[in-house]
């Protein structure tokens, strides 16, 4: 197998240098291909299934540190379209990650780091880099059937409202064991075929006729529909 990081999404000061030495944080995260075309096969029970870089809608990352964080949410997919056009957006990515990150003994709630690469158009939105003001809202919550995301991350200028489900009986609980050997998260929900809708904004100075004062407005972006995402939650204890 294969695999080409088409589209990358660097976090940027949480996983700089001077803050990996002094392990600031309990917990890191940088992800070299939130949009990854793989190649190659894969053999299952004696059956071979062929994969190309025209329907893969891979994805790579990679967490490292001295425990996990808890809620854990993670939320991926390049497998999106338009709903203002009905087009495929091929070049187009989104990622949601962290929960409850530490830096040191002190928890840091509401702190995911989120990034949509939009046809070309880069939306971040990454507390770590905080002269951008990001705001982030989200709750998670496990339903008979389903388990369901919701984020809404925003800053001064751009907002990006997240929602996704995935068939409960479509995943499987991920077997994470931290450096120390202990196992925490023994209810961890993992799937790969989450489905759901983003809608994205940027604000817009709107000019009115009349001679009023302008006034800047949330302006839709596209809505998009959201399907093969990669998605993740669990907390300790739950």
């Amino acid at each position: 197998m294969t695999m080409d990081k088409k589209l990358t999404f660097n976090v940027g000061y949480g996983a700089s240098e001077p803050l990996r030495d002094a392990e600031a944080f309990e917990m890191f995260w940088h992800c070299e291909g939130m949009k990854t075309a793989f190649e190659g096969k894969v053999v299952l029970n004696g059956e071979e299934y062929i994969v190309s870089k025209e329907d893969s809608y891979g994805y790579a990352d990679k967490n490292w540190g001295r425990d996990f964080t808890s809620p854990w949410v993670w939320l991926a997919s390049s497998d999106l379209t338009s709903k203002t056009t009905g087009e495929k957006l091929k070049d187009s990515a989104f990622v949601i990650g962290g929960g409850r990150p530490k830096v040191g003994p002190v928890a840091m709630e509401n702190k995911l780091l989120g990034a949509m690469w939009y046809e070309g158009e880069p939306f971040e939105f990454n507390f770590s880099k905080v002269w951008t003001l990001t705001k982030t809202k989200f709750k998670c919550k496990e339903t008979k059937h389903h388990v369901v995301w919701r984020v809404v991350q925003e800053t001064p200028m751009s907002k990006m409202c997240t929602e996704i489900a995935c068939k409960k009986d479509q995943m499987l609980f991920i077997n994470y064991e931290a450096p120390d050997g202990s196992k925490r998260h023994d209810h961890l929900w993992n799937g790969g075929n989450g489905s759901g809708t983003i809608k994205l904004y940027r604000k817009h100075l709107h000019l009115n006729k009349d001679g009023a004062k302008p006034k800047w407005e949330w302006e839709l972006v596209d809505e998009i529909a959201v399907a093969h995402a990669g998605c993740e939650y669990g907390e300790y204890n739950k």
